[in-house]
């Protein structure tokens, strides 16, 4: 699991938590109504916004931000050296079988295997980058329309329950019922916006363009190992996609 999520989402709730708790407890921020028209109205408006199959893989998508870190490029390169020097030393078809987690990597080894044309390689990945980076836009475009619809929903919901209010003024025990929904629905809208669909929209966008920048690394080292280039080369060759203070300690590795 990325910790950094899960610690983020932890506390967030838990500080909004020991907030209600220490207030007027737990029972006193539970509305029904406030939580259809926030939760179930933000849905329905986000759904009217795409299709039905962009919102699922939106969600599917999501599950990134929850999942283990991405593999850090200098482990991406002492891998990419391992089949490098396999290859120059046994053929291409001695990294058959080799496990690799990264489906990416495993794809383009793959394709050495097969013994595929460079310019068929390159092609083949970087569509892949293409579609890949197509499906994370989307998932972050739609917890960005998230996050903008979930606050508009909750103003619907104050403006309801000030309507319902103005309109019991006569009958006391009304007001309170129709406050408590003009209120609630704000704190529903601004916490789903602020503490859900934002971080998870901004979360995806990072973690499309460190994915991005990983499929690109290994597409160079897959060509560089295609083309019959010296192991001991590569690390030198790949260094730049590894950010400047590991760089020095990646090429004291070789």
């Amino acid at each position: 699991m990325d910790i950094a999520t899960i610690i983020g989402f932890l506390g967030a709730f838990g500080f909004i938590g020991y907030a209600i708790a220490n207030g007027a407890g737990l029972s006193g921020y539970i509305e029904t109504g406030s939580i259809l028209i926030v939760f179930g109205g933000s849905i329905m408006v986000v759904m009217l916004r795409c299709s039905l199959p962009e919102f699922l893989n939106a969600i599917k998508v999501a599950g990134k931000t929850f999942k283990n870190p991405l593999e850090k490029p200098q482990d991406l390169i002492a891998q990419l050296g391992e089949y490098a020097t396999i290859a120059r030393k046994d053929g291409m078809i001695a990294l058959e079988g080799q496990e690799i987690s990264n489906s990416f990597l495993s794809k383009a080894i793959g394709m050495l295997v097969d013994g595929s044309e460079a310019d068929l390689i390159k092609k083949t990945l970087e569509k892949d980058i293409e579609l890949m980076k197509l499906r994370h836009k989307q998932g972050a475009g739609i917890f960005s329309a998230w996050g903008e619809i979930a606050p508009a929903m909750g103003m619907i919901g104050t403006l309801i329950g000030l309507v319902a209010m103005l309109g019991n003024m006569s009958d006391p025990k009304s007001i309170g019922p129709s406050m408590s929904i003009a209120l609630l629905t704000t704190l529903y809208g601004a916490i789903l916006a602020n503490v859900i669909c934002i971080p998870i929209s901004q979360k995806l966008v990072n973690q499309s363009e460190l994915e991005a920048a990983n499929a690109e690394l290994i597409i160079e080292g897959a060509l560089f190992i295609q083309s019959g280039g010296n192991p001991r080369v590569l690390t030198d060759y790949l260094a730049s996609f590894v950010p400047p203070k590991f760089r020095a300690e990646l090429l004291e590795t070789q």
